[in-house]
């Protein structure tokens, strides 16, 4: 963590388990966290999504940014500090008897001036599928003209080779805040960081933080990764 000069942006990353758990401690999670951004993974991605992403969106304080359906359950969500310039969704190559996933940006600029690329992806659980995946998404990453903001359900570790590709290049929020060995995954059984919050180095780690409260046990399979940021302002 180096710097005080920015932006300030605090960004909940979360897998939110489709709404399948205690839905009353998600939306209290989410509220007490009082995010301007929530990257949403296993969002509404079937019937009545726009509906459901909405209710989601309003029970939080917050507004639809992007993604839902058209992203497979990546949703953006913003407060009223962040305005949104544009979106695009993404769906990755369907491996025949696997789960379709892709990934939701959002280019966006904060009040203050700082604008930045945010970005949700959910990975497969398929260690053979995951790479592909891995490499899709960093060529969009890649691409991005503003500095980026990134969060994603990895299913795999630092370790892993998909987690690799998509770090590269990139500033790991928990290492900058040398809080590494906060678990994210299960609720359960805490035994492994699967989510991950990555930034452009030119953007500040202030604090970084794996909110394990009885609340979050209850709302979701997966801990929230909630990272305070400074955002650069172009000059």
């Amino acid at each position: 963590m180096t710097g005080s000069s920015g932006v300030p942006l605090r960004v909940l990353s979360y897998n939110i388990h489709g709404q399948r758990d205690d839905r009353a401690a998600l939306v209290a999670v989410i509220r007490d966290a009082a995010p301007d951004v929530v990257i949403v993974q296993e969002g509404p991605r079937r019937f009545r999504w726009r509906r459901k992403s909405a209710a989601l969106a309003e029970s939080v304080n917050l507004v639809v940014a992007g993604g839902g359906l058209p992203a497979l359950g990546n949703l953006l969500l913003t407060s009223l500090r962040v305005r949104v310039l544009a979106t695009r969704c993404q769906r990755f190559p369907l491996t025949p008897g696997r789960h379709l996933r892709g990934a939701a940006y959002a280019d966006c600029v904060v009040a203050g001036g700082a604008r930045f690329t945010l970005a949700g992806s959910h990975l497969s659980t398929d260690p053979a599928e995951r790479p592909a995946q891995a490499a899709v998404l960093k060529r969009e990453l890649a691409a991005a003209t503003t500095p980026l903001v990134v969060g994603a359900d990895l299913n795999e570790g630092p370790d892993g080779p998909a987690w690799s590709t998509v770090a590269h290049g990139l500033t790991d929020a928990a290492v900058a805040a040398d809080r590494a060995d906060r678990l994210t995954y299960s609720c359960a059984d805490p035994r492994s960081r699967i989510d991950a919050l990555f930034v452009d180095p030119r953007i500040t780690v202030v604090d970084y933080d794996v909110v394990d409260t009885p609340q979050t046990r209850r709302a979701s399979d997966h801990f929230p990764v909630l990272v305070d940021l400074l955002l650069p302002v172009a000059g």
